[in-house]
This record gives structure tokens, C-alpha cells and sequence, in this order.
């Protein structure tokens, strides 16, 4: 099948030179659950979200786990006034990945990618493309890889 996430993903990682790791991972009901299954702490879980700009373009942010996105400070890295989640549609149509799967790594449209400070030097891992997989790759690679934007654009999730 020429649509499918894992080859698109393996791709487009092979064409930016990024090492990554695919594991099939059983659902999980919490971070908590998930970074078991991994064997990994709950903040190396970083999710990959899909952000709508009132022009309608996107950019990624990569938060890690435990944190969520602090949107005064990712307005003002970005340099704009306003930011949203989109619905699950447009997600889908703006990187070709379903929530819960969405990696910036072979999506339809090459976004801007917004990466935390706390993920530097970081093995993370990451939506896959797919569900029921998990992708792990070295943070500062993917940043290399994609020229993200690093910043602190987090707050603890207890902070909202």
C-alpha cells in the first residue's frame, strides 16, 4: 500500500538522514501508562500538536509529557496574536495523520516545528503515524533535522 504511515514516516526520516525506532505499543489509558509500556519516563513521551494560525497555517509543537502548551508563550515566539488546536478534521488534512498519531515526520505539508527546551538531548518518543505504534528518535536530530524553533512554549499540566 503506497499510503501507508509507517513507510511514509521511514521515508521521510531516511531522507532527512533521522535514525528512528518504530515499536508496536498496546493502548494505554494514561501518560503514565504509556511511558510504562515503554519503559521510558512519562516527560520523555513527547506529543506532537498540530497548531492552527489564524491564517490558516500550521505549525507543530512538541511538548513533552506531563506539560502542555503555554499559549502566551507560543504566541509570542511564534509572533502572532492568535493560536488554536484545530478540529480533527483539519488535523488530518493539514498533516495526513489522526490525532494521537500526528509526528512531523512525513506529513503532507513540511510545518514549522516548535520544539520545548526541556526535550534538548533528549531520546523521546513520539507518535508513529499510526495507532498502537510509537516512534523513538534523538530530539536534537529531529530538531536538526527539521530546523525547529527551540523555546519554552510549556507549562506543568497541573498550571493550566
Amino acid at each position: 500500500m503506497t499510503d501507508d504511515p509507517h513507510s511514509r514516516v521511514r521515508d521521510a526520516a531516511a531522507a532527512r538522514g533521522l535514525d528512528i525506532e518504530i515499536r508496536e505499543r498496546p493502548n494505554a489509558r494514561s501518560l503514565f501508562e504509556a511511558a510504562e509500556i515503554l519503559g521510558i519516563d512519562p516527560s520523555g513521551i513527547v506529543k506532537t500538536l498540530v497548531v492552527k494560525r489564524s491564517d490558516d497555517t500550521y505549525l507543530f509543537a512538541l511538548v513533552p509529557g506531563g506539560r502542555s502548551i503555554s499559549w502566551p508563550k507560543l504566541r509570542a515566539i511564534v509572533g502572532v496574536n492568535k493560536l488554536r488546536l484545530p478540529e480533527p478534521e483539519l488535523a488530518l488534512a493539514a498533516t495526513g495523520y489522526e490525532r494521537g498519531t500526528i509526528v512531523p515526520i512525513g506529513s503532507t505539508t513540511d510545518w514549522p516545528v516548535y520544539a520545548d527546551e526541556a526535550i534538548v538531548g533528549q531520546r523521546i518518543a513520539m507518535g508513529a503515524g499510526a495507532h498502537g505504534y510509537s516512534l523513538f528518535v534523538d530530539a536534537d536530530d529531529l530538531i536538526a533535522a527539521y530546523g525547529a524553533t527551540v523555546a519554552d512554549i510549556s507549562v506543568p499540566e497541573e498550571q493550566r
